[in-house]
């Protein structure tokens, strides 16, 4: 069939499991012609105590407060979305999983939201969405949205026309990622990723405003704040990320991926000597339930 499913794969949608080919959406939707539907990438992993969903909460939080901000109906709670979610991951047989629950919305060509939603949630077996290997990065001629434009923190799914753009860029340029700026050409992030630089051994990632302030940067923050690694949420520009000594990437489909490469600035730390790379180690031990640890699931 293809990566995402096959024909034992089971859906949801719109209160039922049934199988892909069975589900339908309108050809007149708002999501389909300008966008207007919310998402999420969430993931479950197998540990010693079963199948875990990391921070379900926060990402079905986050699902919630997209649909506000666009104005869709969405009457789902979070103890729901959780419940359907484990459901759906058992009909699948899946444990180490990622998980994408969609918002979309009804038959409207008007500009004003649908009055109608429609939830759709799916699971498939996914790497790290960048790989393990250290990656080359361009920095993109897109910029990210400017925040008076749009709700920035949403996962909106027009929203990432902009993170479409800049990888194709990366890509043709014959780089694995794009790095964009903000309107104020300071760093934000990565096509589908947060960012993290470590100088002089203490780490630095971008503050909120212009990035997708993510559930696996919050991690990693709390992480670093329980195992006394110093680290600063500050705005700085490209000039300081290629004076960096290393630099990671964070999201839920990337977990943690280390840096080779900015445009024509190498990074000089080797990535095992590196904080990141420390981090991507405790981070696995977090995910799998495996470290000891202060940190809430509903973050």
């Amino acid at each position: 069939m293809n990566a995402y499913y096959n024909n034992q794969t089971i859906i949801y949608h719109n209160g039922e499991f049934l199988k892909p080919e069975a589900a339908s959406s309108s050809l007149y939707s708002q999501s389909l012609h300008y966008g207007n539907g919310v998402f999420e990438g969430i993931r479950s992993y197998k540990t010693d105590e079963g199948t875990k969903i990391f921070r379900a909460e926060a990402h079905y939080e986050r699902l919630k407060y997209g649909a506000k901000v666009m104005g869709i109906p969405f009457n789902y709670s979070v103890e729901e979305l959780i419940a359907i979610t484990y459901e759906l991951l058992e009909k699948n047989q899946l444990q180490d999983a990622y998980i994408r629950p969609l918002i979309s919305t009804g038959v409207n060509m008007g500009l004003y939201t649908s009055k109608e939603s429609f939830l759709t949630m799916q699971c498939w077996e996914w790497g790290k969405l960048m790989g393990d290997r250290l990656l080359r990065v361009k920095t993109s001629s897109f910029e990210r949205p400017n925040p008076k434009s749009c709700f920035v923190e949403a996962k909106v799914t027009g929203h990432y026309i902009n993170s479409i753009l800049s990888t194709n860029e990366a890509k043709d340029a014959g780089y694995d990622e794009a790095l964009l700026l903000d309107m104020h050409r300071n760093v934000a992030e990565c096509s589908g990723a947060n960012i993290f630089m470590e100088k002089d051994g203490k780490l630095f990632t971008p503050k909120k405003g212009s990035i997708m302030a993510g559930i696996t940067r919050a991690t990693i923050l709390e992480i670093c704040e329980e195992e006394g690694i110093p680290v600063e949420e500050k705005h700085f520009k490209l000039e300081e990320l290629k004076q960096a000594d290393s630099s990671f990437f964070t999201g839920t489909a990337a977990e943690v991926v280390g840096l080779k490469s900015l445009d024509d600035y190498e990074f000089p730390l080797p990535w095992t000597d590196s904080l990141g790379y420390k981090l991507m180690q405790l981070y696995q031990q977090e995910v799998l339930g495996q470290r000891k640890s202060k940190l809430s699931n509903a973050l």
